[in-house]
């Protein structure tokens, strides 16, 4: 037991990030197929706003829950967010083009197209949040 409370303790910005990505991917999809199928808008505006809305709750729950920022400062808390969004802005179109020229190009199903395109993202974002946005600083607060 002690072994998988260790392990656990080790990876848990990783387990926390899976956890609260999945939720960000729900957030993503439910709005989504929301504006995409219900409120029927053209895809690429659809996939807009629910990356609008997955960002505002990607960057509060990562902020939060999972790398446990310690900036207070509005300086230090603006230049995540102003960060967070940079970084996903970056992933947003590798998303939209993936889905273009999966949807329009090639002709696939956008659903499918989507999803694989939500694993490529979850894996950048990642990294971007880790070694770019949530890194802490000697005073404390994040670069």
């Amino acid at each position: 037991m002690n072994k998988v409370r260790s392990l656990i303790l080790k990876y848990q910005d990783i387990i926390l990030y899976v956890i609260f990505g999945v939720l960000t991917t729900v957030v993503n999809f439910l709005v989504y197929f929301l504006f995409s199928r219900i409120i029927p808008v053209y895809y690429i505006a659809a996939n807009a706003i629910a990356w609008i809305a997955s960002v505002l709750f990607a960057f509060v729950t990562n902020r939060i829950f999972v790398f446990k920022s310690e900036a207070t400062s509005r300086a230090g808390i603006a230049r995540e967010f102003f960060a967070f969004v940079a970084s996903r802005v970056i992933s947003g179109l590798l998303e939209t083009a993936m889905l273009f020229f999966g949807v329009d190009v090639a002709s696939l199903p956008d659903i499918p197209v989507k999803i694989a395109a939500a694993v490529l993202v979850v894996i950048i974002n990642y990294l971007f949040s880790k070694y770019f946005i949530f890194v802490k600083r000697s005073d404390g607060e994040n670069k």
